[in-house]
């Protein structure tokens, strides 16, 4: 059964015991991502460690600058 069934019968079910709707599928995706972003943070600074652009700054160190060709 995919979401949307499972969200229609859900729904159909709630209609019928005069329950109040469920939400539809991937209503509250932004805000789970957000959660999870902050969790992430929060979790880097209790390791001491920078909380904000170690993507990026891990990148920098793998990749390095890269030397410019003297064509």
């Amino acid at each position: 059964m995919s979401v949307t069934q499972q969200y229609l019968l859900d729904t159909y079910r709630a209609r019928q015991h005069g329950e109040a709707a469920p939400p539809a599928p991937g209503t509250h995706d932004w805000q789970i991502v957000r959660e999870w972003r902050d969790h992430r943070r929060f979790r880097a600074v209790l390791a001491e460690r920078p909380a904000q652009g170690r993507i990026r700054r891990a990148l920098h160190r793998w990749l390095g600058p890269r030397p410019r060709s003297t064509r």
